[in-house]
């Protein structure tokens, strides 16, 4: 079996796809969750749904690498664990 070609999916890219695709909210909002401008987030957005579609398309493998994070436990009125930069 031959070893899939990698894309690396930063963290900070998978949080923009996970806040804007699953959780539903608006570019604005999804900055301000991540303490980045609108612009930067958009940005990044965009470069993680390129390469998810090229993960897709082309059959590559998925990396998510980038950082020292954690989850946070969930709250009660959230169901969902929240990932963040450690210290934050």
């Amino acid at each position: 079996m031959t070893e899939l070609e990698e894309v690396v999916l930063t963290v900070d890219e998978f949080e923009a796809i996970r806040l804007k695709d699953v959780d539903g909210l608006e570019q604005e909002q999804c900055a301000q969750r991540m303490n980045i401008s609108q612009p930067t987030f958009h940005r990044l957005y965009l470069d993680a749904r390129r390469k998810i579609a090229d993960v897709i398309v082309n059959g590559k493998a998925l990396r998510i690498e980038g950082g020292t994070y954690e989850i946070r436990p969930q709250h009660k009125s959230d169901r969902k664990g929240r990932c963040c930069r450690r210290g934050e």
